[in-house]
């Protein structure tokens, strides 16, 4: 390109569409791109019975209400439809098919290679969340080759799986959702403890009555100005979410059995902590995700590889920004309501275009129709 963006945005889900409507609103030169072929595939591409355990009148973003019934729990491909009908509606300029090879600072800029097209940009943000590589234990290679082996990722629905026992390693919500679905059709084991349960039924009653409640601790008393939230934020980011609407209780009486930790893998066959091998013919992996910033040519990672930043605000490089990681600023930082928050308070915290004697054009409108020339 032969000019310089005001700001570019790495990914172009809900996270990237919430930056991308305040950028707008402040009429600036930027473009999202998405590695997807189309808006909403990062839902669309998950297990089939996905629903969100938000309800609808907090799964908005900003400028258009989420539709249908405020109390009821959108499916994931509702969820999908809605952002991509959000992109069309504010007319944000995305680019799909764009995979991110490299990021590194040029001078006062930062410079985005995309296999073959390049973008320079005085600010970056990068809101590819924290789902972005999935993570199994290295020994998860070494099962039988006999033995489906899927990470959650893969998964889709029950057909996938053949006879026999089901084996679902991780404990967390996903691992505790696909184990109960999976219970209907398959014998099937979980490997794990969770950290915690929400303490209340998941529903429409707790939608009204609860939710709102939690959603307020959530992001005025769990973030990262106050020790409580601090605390939180350790226990949180090293253990994992607590089960929200598939308790263990729900799995026991489904006829799940409970085994310990998967520590290995022995004659092809896992291997748990108390010893005992395992005689089951699936395995889906619900281990979660690790990052990948191995694109990213700059100093951004402490000694524990996580991202130096403040509220999405990269501490060691200027113009760089995250958004939509867990616990970034808040318990709800993942959220739905909390990553819109966070994309309004990052808005205020970009430099206005041209305060720096940039000279850099702006949107003719809030529509958010981009004049930048695209690759």
């Amino acid at each position: 390109m032969n000019t310089t963006l005001d700001t570019l945005v790495i990914g172009g889900g809900q996270s990237g569409l919430a930056m991308g409507y305040y950028l707008a609103q402040q009429n600036r030169d930027f473009v999202i791109v998405d590695s997807h072929r189309r808006v909403g595939d990062a839902w669309r591409l998950r297990w089939d019975s996905l629903r969100l355990f938000t309800p609808a009148k907090y799964c908005g973003l900003p400028g258009l209400p989420f539709p249908g019934d405020p109390l009821s729990f959108p499916t994931k491909d509702e969820l999908a439809d809605y952002l991509e009908v959000y992109a069309r509606h504010f007319e944000l300029p995305l680019i799909h098919g764009v995979r991110v090879n490299r990021l590194w600072r040029k001078d006062d800029r930062w410079v985005v290679d995309a296999g073959g097209q390049r973008w320079e940009a005085l600010n970056v943000v990068v809101a590819t969340g924290g789902n972005q590589e999935p993570k199994v234990p290295p020994f998860a290679d070494q099962l039988d080759p006999t033995i489906v082996s899927l990470h959650s990722t893969q998964y889709a629905n029950p057909t996938q799986m053949q006879e026999g026992t089901v084996l679902v390693v991780g404990a967390g919500n996903s691992g505790a959702e696909i184990a109960l679905e999976l219970s209907r059709t398959h014998a099937t084991l979980l490997s794990g403890k969770p950290t915690a349960e929400v303490p209340v039924r998941h529903g429409r009653t707790g939608a009204r009555y609860v939710l709102p409640i939690v959603k307020f601790v959530g992001q005025n008393v769990l973030n990262l100005n106050n020790p409580i939230g601090r605390k939180a934020a350790k226990g949180i980011l090293a253990h994992g979410a607590p089960l929200v609407r598939t308790k263990i209780a729900d799995l026991l009486a489904a006829g799940v059995q409970t085994v310990p930790r998967i520590v290995g893998v022995q004659d092809g066959k896992p291997v748990t902590g108390d010893g005992r091998i395992l005689d089951v013919a699936n395995v889906v992996w619900c281990t979660g995700f690790r990052d990948d910033f191995g694109w990213v040519d700059a100093p951004i990672l402490d000694d524990d590889g996580r991202v130096l930043q403040r509220r999405g605000v990269a501490s060691s490089v200027p113009g760089l920004y995250f958004l939509g990681r867990e616990f970034m600023f808040s318990a709800v930082s993942a959220t739905l309501p909390g990553l819109c928050r966070d994309a309004r308070y990052l808005a205020g915290r970009i430099p206005v275009p041209g305060s720096a004697g940039t000279g850099q054009s702006r949107h003719s409108g809030h529509s958010g129709s981009s004049k930048v020339p695209v690759p």
